[in-house]
């Protein structure tokens, strides 16, 4: 494992839910990593956010890592989900809820 992939490892690891990002959950950098954040915080969920803007070893290496070629990225007990669009297209349906309470990951009652 390169280093890099082992810096990934270990963000992946260090909280429940983790998010590859461009800026940080109170000052998002794009708009899709706003969206992700959005949600997350709308559902009250705690997670890190993990700053690629500040780290192009980072940036480019979350990429070849889970095989997504773009950010943000998202990860819910250091299993990848996906990006913005898959994260939405879950929250919308539900699925987003169901899988974070499947994994023990409590969300605001009044969102779900």
């Amino acid at each position: 494992m390169t280093d890099v992939n082992s810096r990934i490892e270990t963000e992946i690891k260090s909280q429940d839910v983790v998010v590859f990002m461009k800026g940080t959950p109170q000052f998002p950098m794009c708009g899709f990593s706003g969206q992700v954040a959005q949600i997350l915080n709308y559902l009250g969920v705690p997670f890190k956010g993990v700053n690629v803007l500040e780290d192009m070893e980072i940036r480019e290496g979350i990429k070849a890592f889970s095989q997504w070629p773009t950010i943000p990225q998202v990860y819910v007990k250091g299993e990848f989900v996906g990006g913005c669009d898959i994260t939405r297209e879950m929250f919308q349906s539900g699925e987003l809820q169901q899988m974070l309470s499947e994994k023990g990951i409590a969300t605001n009652t009044a969102a779900a």
